[in-house]
């Protein structure tokens, strides 16, 4: 059996593995316990980081396209 990595479970939880690696992977959280709460710990944070949408102070936004603005022209 596979020994899968903190990667390889990142890698399932965003749909990059082939079908064979996601099979061999779903069968092996169901035999290894250590693997599987590895798994889940992942995926709740995963969950906790797409439920926590940031957005910008409306201030650093006017700031930027105001730099932005006084900018124009310029190249680097």
């Amino acid at each position: 059996m596979k020994q899968f990595t903190t990667d390889d479970m990142i890698r399932f939880l965003y749909n990059e593995m082939t079908t064979e690696e996601t099979q061999q992977f779903l069968q092996s959280i169901q035999q290894d316990w250590t693997l599987r709460e590895a798994f889940e710990r992942l995926k709740q944070s995963k969950d906790c980081l797409d439920s926590s949408v940031a957005s910008p102070r409306k201030s650093t936004v006017n700031a930027i396209l105001q730099y932005a603005g006084l900018n124009e022209g310029v190249t680097h």
